[in-house]
């Protein structure tokens, strides 16, 4: 096997083609079983948590199979959001936690996402060492060291009550009303519950989950669902989560959406303002608005980047004793609270700073005037990369120069779907349209 299973965010693909597959889910458990039972010793146990497309089944039981085989015991949360199962590796003693979601994708997508006995996603260096097993023989256990699996009724009430203790106080949502989106995904469960018993009258929207819905006009990537319904009920608040509930976008009573800059940018300014912000600093991606690096300059903090995947953010986090970080797309990552992305965390974070600043949603969710941005995305082709290409290589040479001291320019091949990303920074607003098509125009061009 010469191709590379893992991308930005564990093994992602289309349900029953490669690498999503059975077959292949199944040699990943095995792996993944072996990699963790290097010692042989029984007792090792795994949790897999899920999202609510209807592969989630097929890769479930596969997964299974290949951890049973090689001595591990599967504990299966069902659907919980990815932060939960972070949450849970860690509480429950888990030697292995695994989410299957293809997050924000359409439903005909899935993926499967690993998570260390820590409760943090696996380093580059653990996925590369999984999949060498993959490609080699994977010696399986002896029949009486064969795992057990079994499925567990609590970790859902576990995590549900976990979240509610990250809200200072009970009952001060009382009187608040809040539109949750739950994009008819992980957290269709967990995220009106909590708000609920936290005292905030709730509309649920994206709470009808059929196995193929996920995602489909609503949620994160669709936040005009959940500002219809902020205005037609009068809402105080709408939260907007994707399909494992570890990304958010907040709306104010106006239907107005904060994305995670903007939402990063306040809780560096609170927690900086109550001493609470290790380092002085919010780690985000590459992606991340010059808006926002300027507006903790303005305040003595620093903005450190990294490459773009929640992952590298919360890596350079624990390298650097930080403890909030998170990307433009909605990812918000406070390791006071969790290890990973958890958009309902965030939420409550959010919704904290209304209730002990008084104020409204709408004086909350803009921190800062974003530089213009704009990205468009290129669809690829099995065996492309127009990215070599000279001709695309001296369009994006002679459009950097261009843009120089205005603003900026990144262009990324995607690690979760087949695209390249074209992303662009410009005060400029005519100058940044240009630029963004003539390289977009390029690419297409290349492909």
């Amino acid at each position: 096997m010469t191709r590379k299973l893992f991308g930005t965010d564990g093994v992602r693909g289309r349900a029953n083609s490669w690498p999503m597959t059975a077959e292949m889910a199944l040699k990943l458990g095995a792996a993944a079983g072996r990699y963790f039972r290097r010692d042989g010793r029984n007792g090792h146990r795994v949790v897999i948590g899920k999202d609510t497309r209807l592969s989630g089944y097929m890769l479930e039981n596969a997964l299974t199979a290949g951890l049973t085989s090689t001595g591990m015991n599967v504990l299966l949360l069902g659907p919980v959001p990815t932060p939960a199962v972070g949450f849970l590796t860690r509480s429950m003693r888990a030697d292995i936690g695994i989410m299957i979601s293809a997050s924000h994708n359409p439903a005909e997508d899935n993926g499967i996402k690993f998570f260390g006995p820590d409760g943090f996603k696996l380093s580059d260096e653990a996925e590369a060492e999984i999949q060498a097993i993959v490609a080699s023989d994977i010696v399986p256990a002896q029949p009486q060291n064969i795992g057990r699996a079994k499925r567990i009724d609590d970790g859902l009430g576990r995590y549900i009550e976990y979240a509610k203790t990250t809200f200072p106080g009970r009952g001060q949502l009382s009187g608040l009303k809040v539109v949750v989106d739950c994009a008819n995904g992980a957290a269709y469960r967990a995220a009106p519950e909590v708000l609920w018993e936290l005292g905030a009258e709730v509309i649920p929207v994206g709470v009808a989950p059929d196995g193929f819905n996920i995602n489909e006009r609503c949620g994160s990537t669709h936040t005009e669902t959940a500002a219809e319904a902020v205005v037609t009920h009068g809402a105080d608040l709408g939260i907007s989560l994707d399909g494992d509930a570890d990304r958010v976008m907040i709306l104010d009573e106006t239907g107005r959406v904060a994305d995670g800059d903007q939402i990063m940018a306040l809780f560096a300014s609170r927690w900086a303002d109550a001493g609470r912000l290790k380092g002085d600093a919010l780690v985000a991606t590459v992606m991340s608005n010059l808006g926002l690096e300027r507006f903790l300059g303005a305040r003595g903090l620093r903005l450190e980047r990294t490459n773009v995947g929640d992952r590298y953010v919360v890596e350079r986090m624990r390298a650097g004793g930080f403890n909030l970080g998170g990307e433009q797309s909605g990812h918000i990552v406070m390791t006071d609270y969790a290890t990973t992305g958890d958009g309902l965390i965030a939420g409550l974070q959010f919704l904290a700073a209304m209730a002990e600043t008084g104020q409204r949603a709408s004086a909350l969710v803009q921190q800062f005037e974003s530089v213009p941005q704009m990205l468009k995305n290129v669809r690829t082709l099995a065996g492309t990369m127009p990215l070599e290409s000279a001709a695309v290589k001296a369009v994006i040479k002679a459009n950097t120069a261009r843009i120089e001291g205005r603003g900026r320019i990144l262009i990324r091949a995607s690690g979760t779907e087949p695209l390249i990303r074209v992303m662009a920074e410009c005060e400029d607003e005519a100058m940044l349209l240009e630029v963004v098509d003539d390289i977009v125009g390029a690419v297409q061009a290349a492909v």
